[in-house]
């Protein structure tokens, strides 16, 4: 256990230089869900969420299949890039991600995230599973966006060491709540999925998504999540500006600097 112990604090320290960062996470980005918005102001209600101080819109795509609801698309998104340079993030729970991947591009999407579940619906990664999300991560990169795998809450941390050990992955999304519907109660038993994660990839984005709100944003920010996405909390709060203030700040205290982080690995 010491010999494993030493190698994974290596492995930690040449992520952390390698990324050039000086913290034991990368930059704090908060991602309002757009999913919590008024839609029929869409447009100016992503503008608002900017200037109050966002640093991604966090797109919820819902295909009716994977999971009950139905909601945004392309055609969304492609209206949206025409009024927002802001990072389009889109989490797509979808039944064939694969035959989507280019009208997301197309339309202007930034990120694009999947679930491993669609690969692996029991959460273990078989070969076939791996090379499947494997060979999706792939074009998802070569189309210009960045590549990131969704699990929800009963798929555990270790189905996705493989896809981020071989570099296939830019970031987990960790959902602490069930996928498909908002305004969902935060489950910390999440947290430890989060924690397992930074400790082993301190270099990866880590997202967090479901019941963000100032009174849970801490214990997030303590398991090493530096993405937050938040709906209703925002969107729904008088000063939208002071709750992603909040948010950014508890990440932004819950981070240890570089040679802390390696010394107390």
């Amino acid at each position: 256990d010491s010999v494993v112990s030493c190698l994974w604090r290596l492995k930690r320290e040449m992520d952390m230089r390698s990324s050039g960062q000086k913290r034991d996470r990368p930059d704090t980005r908060i991602a309002p869900s757009i999913l919590s918005s008024d839609f029929a102001r869409l447009a100016e209600e992503c503008a608002r969420m900017v200037s109050c101080g966002a640093d991604w819109l966090h797109v919820d795509v819902m295909d009716g299949h994977f999971v009950p609801n139905l909601t945004l698309g392309p055609p969304i998104v492609a209206s949206l890039r025409k009024h927002t340079n802001a990072y389009l993030d889109c989490h797509c729970m979808l039944t064939d991600p694969a035959a989507w991947v280019k009208q997301f591009a197309d339309s202007g999407a930034n990120g694009f995230t999947f679930h491993l579940e669609v690969f692996a619906p029991d959460g273990v990664m078989n070969e076939t599973a791996y090379e499947n999300a494997s060979s999706l991560c792939r074009r998802i990169r070569e189309l210009g966006m960045r590549p990131g795998v969704a699990l929800r809450p009963s798929t555990p941390a270790e189905s996705v060491y493989r896809l981020i050990d071989s570099n296939q992955l830019d970031f987990v999304l960790v959902l602490c709540v069930e996928p498909g519907f908002g305004g969902q109660k935060f489950m910390d038993s999440m947290m430890p999925k989060v924690q397992n994660l930074r400790s082993r990839f301190p270099a990866i984005d880590i997202e967090v998504d479901g019941g963000l709100a100032p009174s849970t944003i801490d214990a997030a920010a303590s398991a090493g999540a530096n993405v937050i996405v938040a709906g209703s909390s925002i969107f729904n709060a008088e000063q939208p500006e002071s709750v992603i203030r909040v948010l950014r700040e508890s990440v932004d205290s819950a981070a240890t600097d570089f040679t802390e982080s390696i010394v107390t690995a």
